[in-house]
């Protein structure tokens, strides 16, 4: 699905509802793909995913209608400012109409607070934890869970 050779930059969005306003933003960036390679993709969130608590697990998005993802892509990396820029001009209009966070494996370059808000109250739980496995935070590409401060009783 990911081809090597190909540039890639990845921005996304939890969705709860796909609004007029929001159907009109895409509409235009669609008809401004930089490529043929270039997309957007809406996953249903539905089913199973509703049946577990948002704080049962990682992902405390459960409860969101959609996971978006939008791609920029170009086999030439003379154009990574064209995909770049398509794909957050696109992200960043459709921020008022979506919800704080993001699935995080369609996340880049977000920072700790999109991290966080990815999180939600979860963060500061999987951050004891990191502190207990990871104090060191050798794991830390990507989206990264800082450790934190290990408290008493927090991780049985």
């Amino acid at each position: 699905m990911v081809p090597p050779g190909l540039q890639y930059y990845w921005k996304a969005h939890f969705v709860d509802e796909i609004s007029d306003p929001a159907i009109d933003i895409h509409l235009k960036h669609a008809s401004a793909l930089p490529n043929m390679f270039s997309t957007m993709h809406l996953y249903p969130i539905n089913g199973a995913a509703h049946e577990v608590g948002k704080t049962d697990t990682a992902w405390s998005y459960r409860d969101s209608t959609w996971a978006q993802v939008i791609v920029g892509v170009d086999p030439d990396p003379a154009n990574k400012d064209k995909i770049v820029n398509w794909a957050r001009d696109y992200w960043t209009e459709l921020c008022p109409y979506s919800a704080a966070g993001a699935y995080v494996n369609f996340m880049m370059d977000e920072g700790e607070e999109r991290v966080r808000a990815t999180y939600r109250e979860n963060y500061e739980r999987l951050s004891s934890i990191k502190a207990k496995y990871d104090p060191d935070n050798l794991f830390r590409m990507n989206q990264n869970i800082k450790p934190g401060n290990r408290r008493r009783n927090d991780i049985a």
